[in-house]
């Protein structure tokens, strides 16, 4: 079969998603899981096992660390071309009718669903009125996974008024992310340091994990100039011939997927042991707090990057042919992430009481609910209108 030239961007994403049905998976079993019964949403995750792994910890964090943003980047290689194509009005309600109507209505649905274990755990009640009322007012209306859609409907707005300064420099921008294709070091080097302003100094001021929002409209605000930024990056490789330059099979940047791999993993594990020594130096007054988490931030900043273009590079290399049932994968990615968190938290719920190690409970909820996902999604397909925007 002929290559399709943008096939490994659709089977990244859809891997992508995987990963994240797998993270959300995760979530119950941590070592570091908590629940809040008073106020649920105040929890780790909608279910804490009692059965834990810290092996899950680590695939957590790795996940954590870069999937968000290499999702906003391939979620803005495409809207300049998308954009010439419908027009800037035509754009907006394409990306409403993609985006923001289903964050809000699907999303919403979904999750009064998704959240309802959590509501019969803290209370012990069944009322499906009262669990509807605390939703919305208790725990103010959580979003969960959707998230992500109103945040990318945002910086697709914010693009539209960008535009016309993208296609103004279009040329140079060609001609700089050329300069790359055989650059592999001065490329990551321009990562981590773009990577580190937009992270680095507000994670700092306001805290890593700091979450703050309206209602449904949660947004992380330790990353939100981190995604905004990975948006932008996506949105200016996506103005120039990629596929045949920057990541062309013969860059250097491709050629070397093989050493992203292991930057990823041996920075990652850097940061994982390193974090453990960091805080019992803090503890100790060796080491001041300031200097432990700069030490921190810039080695999981290089974790970020070094993950972002390992995963970029392998599917580069290797995503070359078209696959069936990745294709189906592929199709169905979109509502797979929109609809798994129903089936991961039931799953999860439903595994409280049987005696299994965590992994094993991690295992059958994410094959369960992938599964279960993939076949919803593929029967809601089914209806024109959901296909064509979903």
């Amino acid at each position: 079969m002929a290559e399709n030239r943008n096939v490994w961007i659709d089977y990244l994403r859809s891997f992508l998603t995987v990963l994240v049905v797998a993270h959300h998976s995760s979530l119950a079993y941590t070592t570091f899981a908590s629940f809040d019964k008073d106020v649920y949403i105040n929890s780790t995750h909608p279910i804490v096992d009692t059965a834990r792994w810290i092996g899950l910890d680590i695939f957590e964090n790795f996940n954590d660390i870069f999937f968000m943003s290499l999702m906003f980047l391939i979620g803005g290689l495409f809207l300049s071309k998308s954009i010439a194509k419908k027009g800037t009005i035509n754009f907006l309600l394409d990306r409403s009718y993609r985006l923001f109507l289903p964050f809000l209505f699907l999303g919403t649905a979904f999750m009064l669903i998704a959240y309802f274990p959590s509501y019969y755990i803290s209370h012990n009640n069944l009322d499906v009125l009262a669990y509807v009322k605390d939703f919305f007012t208790v725990e103010n209306w959580p979003v969960g996974p959707p998230w992500f859609l109103w945040v990318l409907f945002v910086f697709n707005v914010l693009f539209v008024l960008l535009n016309p300064l993208v296609k103004k420099f279009r040329s140079k921008i060609n001609v700089l992310t050329d300069n790359f294709s055989n650059k592999p070091l001065s490329l990551f080097i321009v990562f981590v340091l773009l990577t580190w302003i937009a992270y680095v100094p507000i994670a700092y001021c306001v805290g890593a994990g700091t979450w703050i929002g309206w209602l449904p409209f949660d947004f992380q605000l330790s990353r939100v100039l981190l995604y905004f930024g990975y948006f932008i990056i996506g949105v200016l490789i996506g103005n120039t011939n990629f596929n045949e330059k920057l990541f062309s099979k013969s860059s250097g940047i491709v050629k070397k997927w093989w050493l992203w791999i292991i930057l990823s993993l041996g920075i990652y594990v850097g940061l994982t042991t390193c974090s453990v020594y960091f805080s019992e130096m803090v503890r100790n007054n060796q080491l001041k707090e300031f200097y432990a988490l700069m030490i921190y931030f810039l080695i999981f900043v290089l974790s970020c990057v070094s993950s972002c273009l390992a995963f970029i590079t392998v599917f580069r290399k290797f995503a070359v042919r078209n696959i069936k049932w990745w294709n189906s994968l592929s199709e169905n990615a979109y509502l797979i992430y929109l609809i798994h968190y129903v089936f991961v938290v039931w799953m999860q719920f439903f595994l409280m009481k049987y005696e299994i190690p965590a992994f094993g409970k991690f295992a059958i909820t994410f094959v369960f609910a992938l599964a279960l996902s993939w076949a919803t999604s593929s029967v809601l397909r089914k209806i024109n209108l959901v296909k064509r925007y979903l």
